[in-house]
């Protein structure tokens, strides 16, 4: 393998470039903003961006996030949340919340997690694999006729059937009232439920912890580690 090295000059441009794809995703359409158009940008978005944040997550209606949706999360359609709508200059009050697919020819309506047990996608009792299905609501399989949508058979590691748990779309006041963590206010596009480092793994390994401190982050950091030492991320 070839090495590369780098002055501070470059590795400084590396992590500009870094940040710059974290706040601006997908918005400048392929070519980069000038620096004018970026500071302008950032003048305009982040302070909206921040005050309307839509926290993503998976789980059982009123019990634990089992996964907390993070930028590159794939969707049921299987393109990721940071290619759906996760912005809004005023957050509808229907509930819930839907954040249809932006991929041009991509028919999902909202955005929907599709659990996977370790590395491997889980499949439809039809016996085919969520991408074998329809992305328009419903999902009927396209492999067979007797499939009447994808359903899952699929244990969540919390106890519940998949078929229990929801992909729930929340505000940081929906959130909080929750109990939930909200994490500090971030300027990166499509950060959905991603709220600190516990938000790597699921959310029964991690006790996630609220901003009270009610849990010792010592205790979860030690269970985060040990979770990490046993699977991939």
């Amino acid at each position: 393998m070839e090495r590369v090295c780098l002055d501070k000059s470059a590795l400084k441009a590396v992590d500009d470039y870094v940040e710059y794809r974290r706040i601006v995703g997908d918005a400048d359409g392929g070519k980069l903003f000038s620096p004018e158009q970026y500071e302008e940008y950032k003048r305009k978005v982040l302070p909206q961006r921040m005050k309307n944040r839509l926290y993503v997550s998976f789980g059982v209606p009123g019990g634990i996030d089992c996964k907390p949706v993070g930028p590159e999360t794939p969707c049921f359609c299987t393109h990721r949340y940071k290619q759906h709508r996760t912005e809004f200059d005023v957050i509808p009050t229907e509930r819930p919340l839907a954040l249809p697919c932006q991929v041009r020819g991509c028919h999902c309506p909202a955005y929907e997690y599709v659990p996977r047990s370790g590395s491997t996608p889980v499949r439809c009792r039809c016996k085919h694999l969520a991408q074998d299905h329809s992305e328009a609501a419903g999902h009927l399989c396209n492999k067979c006729s007797s499939c009447s949508g994808f359903h899952s058979p699929h244990t969540c590691g919390c106890g519940q059937p998949s078929s229990a748990h929801q992909t729930l779309i929340e505000t940081k006041q929906e959130r909080e009232a929750r109990g939930r963590p909200v994490g500090r206010d971030v300027p990166y596009v499509a950060m959905g439920g991603l709220t600190g480092f516990s938000s790597l793994i699921d959310g029964y390994v991690a006790l996630e912890y609220s901003d009270a401190g009610d849990t010792k982050p010592f205790a979860i950091n030690m269970m985060i580690a040990s979770a990490v030492n046993r699977s991939s991320i």
